[in-house]
């Protein structure tokens, strides 16, 4: 099971800061993704990025059956609601919390705030999707309350498919996101600039 290991940077955590929850991709560390923050306008956040044990949040695709992913999926999901319920603890509002993630980082960020809908600053989700083998629509209740959504991906990816994309796209506007999708023709897994552009705009708009 993942250990509450959580990396911290930029400012102090106090009640009236934003306060962004960075996801890693399979592979990556908690360093990895808060080094990805130097392009985002998130220099007045706290930034706060926990590390996946063994570098990684579940052991299989997202696109396999969620029991094959547990008990990791599971427990990468509670992580992050206890990291948030620490935050809430402080005094700081959920419209003041931030998400965003890359590639197994960024389809848990999904899953995460689609579990948990609310007012939240914003989020930004770097080439994923819902986690599953299908859409499972019963876990995901609540309202978005016009929280901007930024999803950038290729297609193809090797790793996510563009369906997955706009099925999630679908769900998180039906629960009142204000979801922005833009898909890159043969980007390949990675972040491109435009994305970086656009989550600045649409989400980090300070």
């Amino acid at each position: 099971m993942h250990q509450k290991n959580i990396v911290t940077a930029g400012k102090e955590l106090t009640p009236t800061s934003k306060v962004l929850v960075m996801l890693h991709g399979r592979g990556g560390s908690a360093a990895d993704i808060l080094s990805f923050s130097t392009h985002l306008h998130v220099k007045d956040f706290t930034l706060l990025a926990p590390e996946a044990t063994n570098h990684s949040w579940y052991p299989y695709s997202f696109l396999a059956p969620p029991a094959q992913n547990e008990p990791w999926l599971s427990s990468a999901l509670k992580l992050i609601k206890e990291l948030v319920d620490d935050v809430l603890s402080k005094g700081v509002t959920t419209e003041n919390i931030y998400f965003s993630g890359f590639s197994q980082g960024a389809c848990l960020t999904l899953e995460f705030v689609s579990r948990y809908a609310n007012k939240y600053g914003g989020v930004a989700a770097f080439t994923g999707g819902l986690i599953g083998d299908k859409i499972y629509s019963e876990n995901y209740k609540g309202d978005f309350g016009g929280t901007p959504v930024f999803i950038g991906t290729s297609n193809p990816d090797p790793h996510v498919p563009v369906e997955r994309v706009y099925a999630t796209t679908n769900i998180l506007k039906s629960m009142n996101a204000d979801v922005t999708e833009k898909v890159y023709n043969n980007m390949g897994h990675t972040i491109n600039e435009d994305e970086i552009e656009n989550a600045n705009n649409l989400v980090f708009k300070a």
